[in-house]
């Protein structure tokens, strides 16, 4: 089976399922859907949710990434290249040397210009591909010799400075298809917190290994690793401010591995019970790059929704989400894709196509390289009336789904 973006999520489901030699009507009633829902899945008549693809992902003995497909950069059908840089770099040990020519607070003020190229830029997957494989290099080396010479001040701040690094290049890994480095890197942003001694920075650190195990279909493991790191918090809560946050963080963590788990009540609890009141407490903000805050917290409100498969209450939480006050350019073209996903429930189509052109206008490296937008605008290029079909071909045009 091809791993081709031109091969679409229900294609992939399709042959998975019959060489796991079951029917659709199986599939249907272990999922909890109606075996017409399967049949359109398949056809590409209609877009499954994330909760949904780990489900069909469990029944069927595969990974989640299996189904969706390799996220790929269209350069010669094949990965970002950037990947296999990043690859070998993270498992280059240099010898460590005396230290005294590396600048940590220069290290600082790129490592936070990383993070604010992957939060802000709309070309955040271009221009990080440039800065991110020298950048892991030099972090690596400061703390491979502050490790071995360095004092105790300096040895935390070349963790921190690691761990850090790791939180980003976890989400990046993931993002261009490199799920296996992507655990990797969350793996040593733990090890890295633990050497900072900071509280705050390896509840941090499960925030980002929840995040990918989630991702690779393992909800329980995620659950456990929140909630481990919320228990570890509750003593600082008192400090306010960035303890609150970071337990609201994990929270709204916990709250997407109970809906991936098939428990929205749970995942609505959560929310409701403990991420809103940090929520309200903090305001808005951006504690170790989680984005946390209200608008942080309503976008999980409504994703929760979207793969409960409850689109009106999803629709009517995203009307009350001022999306520009968040400042990751990422949550925003999140956002506009699941008011997209939510509309295709409803079959909307109209909207669908206008939401995802907002998606566009806010990342348009995320619209080409997202893996359930391509397969929202290939439904739309199935199912467009005639009056929208040019401004449809002409958006699968723009993102690399068909030939220009």
């Amino acid at each position: 089976m091809s791993g081709s973006d031109e091969i679409g999520i229900g294609e992939r489901l399709r042959f998975y399922r019959q060489g796991r030699n079951k029917t659709q009507a199986v599939v249907a009633g272990l999922a909890g859907v109606s075996e017409d829902y399967v049949s359109q899945i398949e056809r590409g008549a209609k877009t499954p949710t994330i909760g949904l693809l780990h489900k069909f992902a469990r029944i069927l003995g595969v990974q989640v990434s299996v189904l969706l497909g390799e996220p790929t950069f269209e350069q010669n059908g094949t990965i970002h290249p950037v990947a296999s840089e990043l690859h070998r770099r993270m498992m280059s040990f240099g010898a460590p040397d005396s230290g005294a020519d590396i600048d940590l607070a220069g290290l600082r003020r790129r490592v936070d210009t990383a993070w604010e190229i992957w939060q802000t830029s709309a070309r955040r997957y271009t221009e990080g591909a440039e800065v991110f494989p020298a950048l892991l290099s030099d972090v690596q080396a400061a703390a491979r010799s502050f490790r071995a010479f360095g004092e105790v001040e300096q040895r935390r701040e070349a963790a921190r400075l690691s761990s850090d690094m790791y939180f980003l290049l976890r989400t990046f890994a993931k993002r261009i298809g490199r799920t296996d480095l992507s655990l990797v890197a969350a793996d040593r942003a733990i090890a890295a917190a633990y050497e900072t001694d900071d509280p705050l920075r390896i509840a941090g650190a499960h925030w980002n290994l929840g995040h990918i195990l989630i991702a690779q279909n393992e909800a329980e493991a995620a659950e456990e690793t929140v909630v481990h790191a919320i228990e570890e918090l509750k003593p600082h809560l008192d400090g306010g401010g960035d303890w609150v946050a970071m337990s609201g963080a994990l929270w709204l963590v916990a709250s997407v591995t109970s809906v991936r788990q098939g428990d929205a009540w749970a995942a609505r609890d959560r929310l409701r019970e403990h991420a809103l009141p940090a929520a309200e407490s903090t305001g808005e903000g951006n504690v170790l790059w989680t984005v946390f805050g209200p608008t942080n917290v309503h976008l999980h409100a409504m994703s929760v929704e979207m793969e409960a498969g409850e689109s009106a209450e999803g629709l009517s939480i995203a009307d009350r989400i001022d999306v520009t006050s968040s400042p990751s350019l990422e949550r925003q073209t999140t956002f506009y894709l699941e008011l997209a996903r939510l509309h295709e429930q409803r079959r909307d189509d109209a909207a669908v196509l206008l939401h995802l052109m907002s998606a566009e206008v806010s990342g348009p490296e995320d619209l080409r390289y997202n893996v359930l937008a391509r397969d929202l605008v290939r439904g739309l290029l199935k199912r467009a009336r005639p009056s929208m079909a040019p401004q449809v071909r002409a958006l699968a045009k723009r993102i690399g789904l068909v030939a220009a």
